[in-house]
């Protein structure tokens, strides 16, 4: 007897219940309770919230679902409250689980059990909602749910790590207190079957007086690691204690005396102590991974610390600081490929920023590679590096390549799932983007990237006016940077909100002069208006050059091109694009409205020719 067989029982009672009224929901439940293979079962469960959210999407939001992500319209659902907050809770619940049936490498049948009681508890509401409807009553209805189903809601395996408090006299000290917050999170997200929120949403709740209820339901996880770090001199006291949210009670709590110099195996005690205490049995490669100490020296670790919060500054004045520790570093413990990452990032962020030349600084990030292949050739750190460099670069394929070897020793890095997203997007294989935004509103819901790359797939899909819900959301609450405003203006214009987009354009420039994302937002709101020969002067001065550097950039410049009827101009800077590794090419052929006045030139459907071919033979 299997041990989810219950709730198979119980979810049989229910197709019998409501057989014949809802075929679509009948079709994919019966599928699920004549199948005892785990996997098939949570990707029948999938298929079954597909149809609730999919008839909920026409029924309250008024419109049709398409393709647009379960995510995104569960989120819709419950800010507009068109369905209880504990039934998101488990709409969410299944989601999670239910994407692990596609994927058998990372699946576990323990999955299953509250896979399955979440869709109970699911389907018993939407039958209640069904009937309702139909006869006229209050359409919200709140369903009393027993606490032993509730407890599933949450995915039982997920934790945040809370800022773990500087206690010491110097405030100085903090920043060991978040490198101690930063490595327990990675030290966990190498254990696959947890979900770890990243810590740049736990750094939020830095200094706030939330409680453990309140953490848990805004970040949906289960259990919360909080602590204190006390740091005199070379002795440190560290408490640690592991909360269940649920029931606010207390699963683990240790205290940790002795010195800097056991930085290292206290790290180690308390990220070993949460595994057991969360019934982990660890594989060879999470002992592996929980084990290693990339920098042994601790004096260079405390270097590399202080370099980090330096990078997470985003401030040119940050990184200069931050390669100067790094240094350091390096002085006391010798070749190090965590230390030589660190300088290499320090470097692709100077490029990222636009704080100084991309070339320069992509050819110093390549030699901080090498050196780490140099010390281990199957560096986690290089592959990285590596990966993030090549997509920078616009070598997608080989980036894609390297980012894949990152998240599968860290399905939780960031950096690799944001640009390895990127990767997909431009080379017109957006349908492989929409997991990893998944994954990155999951493990890291504060931020607002995945609200971006939402948006961005909708784009390139052809569905400007859910990208434009998504894209307002980002560029409301997300960072306020160059880019980001350059890539609201587009999605403004595909919505025909021309004024709102100029408008954007004109702030994005008084507030960032002379930055190559407001430069070319000014070529755009000229275009757009039709100014031609403002356009042109726009483009001069080395801004159409600097542009034709970037794939995305030259694609925009195409774009004003062909807006102001500089056809031959506007297909050179898309070959330019599609060089650069821009090879979406259904969007350019087909979807993308502002190149319209170019489909009919010969060269534009011989570079349609060769972009096709290399869309078709991208690898995902």
């Amino acid at each position: 007897m299997s041990i989810w067989s219950i709730e198979i029982k119980q979810t049989e009672q229910l197709y019998e219940s409501f057989k014949g009224q809802f075929p679509e929901l009948e079709k994919e439940l019966g599928q699920l309770i004549m199948t005892d293979d785990p996997n098939v079962i949570l990707l029948y469960s999938r298929r079954c919230l597909e149809v609730i959210i999919t008839d909920l999407c026409e029924c309250e939001l008024k419109r049709p679902r398409k393709t647009e992500p379960l995510k995104g319209i569960i989120d819709k659902l419950h800010k507009e409250e068109k369905v209880p907050s504990h039934i998101i809770t488990s709409m969410h619940g299944l989601n999670d689980l239910s994407t692990y049936g596609a994927h058998p490498k990372d699946f576990d049948p323990e999955q299953v059990k509250p896979g399955l009681v979440n869709l109970g508890i699911i389907i018993k509401w939407y039958l209640k909602y069904k009937d309702f409807k139909s006869s006229g009553k209050p359409e919200q209805v709140v369903l009393k749910t027993e606490i032993k189903e509730q407890a599933v809601s949450l995915p039982s395996k997920s934790i945040i790590v809370l800022p773990f408090e500087n206690i010491s006299s110097d405030p100085e000290q903090e920043y060991f207190s978040d490198g101690l917050t930063e490595e327990i999170i990675t030290d966990l997200s190498h254990i696959h079957d947890l979900l770890v929120i990243s810590r740049s949403s736990a750094m939020t709740f830095k200094g706030t007086k939330s409680t453990i209820k309140e953490i848990t339901d805004k970040v949906n996880v289960r259990y919360v690691l909080e602590g204190s770090v006390r740091k005199a001199a070379n002795n440190l006291r560290i408490t640690a204690q592991l909360i269940d949210g649920l029931t606010d009670s207390h699963i683990w709590a240790e205290k940790f005396n002795g010195t800097i110099d056991d930085i290292f195996d206290i790290q180690e005690k308390v990220s070993r102590s949460i595994a057991k205490s969360l019934q982990f049995k660890l594989g060879d490669e999470e002992n592996r991974s929980i084990s290693q100490r990339p920098i042994m020296d601790v004096h260079a670790y405390e270097y590399y610390l202080k370099a980090k919060k330096g990078i997470d500054s985003f401030t040119e004045k940050g990184m200069e600081q931050a390669l100067e520790y790094l240094q350091k570093g390096l002085e006391i413990s010798g070749a190090n490929a965590l230390l030589y990452f660190g300088i290499g990032y320090v470097y692709f962020m100077y490029i990222n920023l636009e704080f100084k030349d991309k070339e320069e600084c992509i050819i110093r990030a390549e030699q901080y590679a090498k050196k780490i292949f140099d010390l281990d050739p199957d560096s986690f750190y290089g592959h990285k590096l590596l990966g993030i460099i090549n997509i920078r670069r616009s070598n997608l394929q080989q980036g894609v390549i390297q980012l894949k070897k990152t998240l599968s020793v860290d399905p939780n890095d960031y950096d690799a799932l944001a640009w390895l997203a990127c990767a997909y997007c431009n080379s017109g294989k957006q349908f492989a983007a929409v997991p990893l935004a998944d994954r990155i509103t999951n493990i890291d819901p504060f931020n607002y990237s995945g609200l971006f790359f939402y948006s961005w797939i909708d784009l390139l899909n052809g569905h400007f006016k859910d990208s434009l819900v998504k894209g307002h959301q980002f560029y409301k609450f997300g960072p306020d940077l160059p880019n980001s405003k350059l890539m609201y203006t587009i999605i403004l214009a595909y919505n025909n909100h021309l004024e709102d987009a100029c408008s954007i354009c004109d702030e994005n420039l008084a507030k960032n002069p002379g930055n190559i994302f407001a430069l070319i937002g000014q070529c755009f709101k000229y275009a757009l208006k039709g100014e031609k020969e403002m356009t042109i002067q726009a483009m001069s001065n080395g801004v159409k050059d600097k542009a034709r550097c970037d794939l995305w950039d030259s694609w925009i410049i195409a774009i004003c091109d062909a807006l102001i009827g500089e056809k031959d101009e506007a297909i050179t800077s898309l070959e330019y694009s599609v060089n650069l590794g821009a090879v979406n090419y259904p969007f350019y052929a087909e979807i993308d409205p502002f190149l319209k006045s170019i489909r009919d030139e010969v060269r534009f459907k011989k570079l349609m020719g060769r972009t096709k071919f290399a869309w078709e033979n991208f690898e995902v």
